[in-house]
């Protein structure tokens, strides 16, 4: 009852904390915050000066007594001041400035509820350390779901029927590969391979190929633009500019899209091979129903161009795309700050500080 009344002065808040970028969504106003999980910080005083897309642009420009830091690794918490800084800023910039105007003359709101999207196969103590970065941030209570499970319930999906539903959940740091039905995981398998590997097999095939060195954004530009699981037709060409590794010097050089899918290949495949072998250890009866629904698809890596049908190929089973697949986590954890009586359910732990 209390928590209801609060409700009605407070903005409940739904988070996707990613290791590549941080959505955040906000009760009655939809998704307010898309950006990149990035700090900038004075090396010695600690002192936050940029977060988000600020950040990221300063990343790889800094001088020596600026540190730019991604909070989050392969899914996980790997710096928790630099995680609870940055969750802090999203909280205060859409809870304490709706709007982006101060509220002159008004009361103190009371501190919202936040549920955060976390790995379905991360340990106990880093399911709490993301719980207390949320609640040291300023939540009044902090709830965690897992992303599967919330991209599932963001792509329309009925998780409480007791039908099987398969979900790939392809983020920046991690893959998240999970059965479910009757409102809980069957079966999950978590995979530290997703986008930044991508990334950085596009960077390893240019220094291999051509002694060219790029940055970790210019190979994130290439995968998106002209990144592909399948032939496309026509091929598409590129300039990319880097680092010649022999002399040192500034260099350009074309590139097709037939090498960049040639860089992404391992990745994809490992991918893919987890699926089936998740598919394989699933319960029979749960496998006749996704046969019939088919696997569905969320994050970012789902947009890398036929991959869906190049998974559907090598596993024989139909995969589609959920709507909006970067934003699948985050109206799910919408859903489930609408809905009590899924939260009690779904939810893997929470409570007040």
């Amino acid at each position: 009852m209390l928590n209801s009344f609060l409700s009605l002065f407070t903005h409940d808040i739904g988070i996707d904390l990613g290791t590549a970028n941080t959505l955040v969504y906000v009760r009655g106003k939809g998704i307010v915050i898309r950006e990149p999980s990035i700090i900038a910080r004075h090396k010695k005083t600690k002192e936050i000066l940029a977060v988000g897309r600020q950040a990221k642009r300063m990343e790889g420009r800094t001088p020596q007594t600026i540190e730019t830091v991604r909070p989050l690794k392969d899914g996980v918490i790997a710096d928790f001041d630099a995680t609870t800084s940055m969750l802090t800023h999203f909280i205060r910039e859409v809870h304490e400035r709706p709007g982006g105007t101060k509220r002159v003359g008004f009361p103190k709101i009371p501190r919202p509820r936040i549920i955060v999207g976390i790995p379905s196969d991360v340990t106990e103590v880093e399911r709490r350390a993301v719980q207390e970065a949320a609640l040291s941030a300023g939540a009044r209570q902090a709830y965690l779901i897992e992303e599967p499970m919330a991209a599932a319930i963001g792509a329309g999906m009925s998780v409480e029927e007791p039908g099987g539903i398969f979900v790939v959940d392809i983020g920046g740091g991690t893959t998240e590969i999970a059965v479910i039905s009757l409102g809980g995981i069957v079966l999950n398998r978590g995979l530290r391979i997703a986008g930044d590997e991508m990334d950085e097999a596009i960077i390893a095939y240019l220094r291999m190929r051509y002694s060219l060195l790029i940055g970790q954004g210019t190979a994130e530009e290439l995968k998106h633009n002209i990144g592909s699981a399948l032939p496309r037709k026509p091929e598409l060409v590129t300039v990319v500019r880097g680092r010649d590794l022999e002399t040192g010097l500034p260099k350009s050089i074309k590139i097709t899209s037939l090498e960049i899918r040639e860089a992404l290949s391992p990745v994809i495949q490992q991918i893919t091979a987890r699926v089936s072998e998740t598919l394989e250890e699933s319960p029979p009866e749960l496998v006749s129903d996704i046969m019939e629904r088919g696997i569905l698809l969320a994050g970012g890596g789902s947009l890398i161009r036929g991959i869906d049908q190049f998974m559907a190929e090598q596993v024989g089973i139909p995969v589609w795309i959920a709507d909006d697949p970067l934003t699948a986590v985050t109206r799910g954890t919408a859903k489930v700050l609408e809905n009590p009586r899924l939260l009690a359910k779904v939810r893997v732990t929470g409570g007040l500080r």
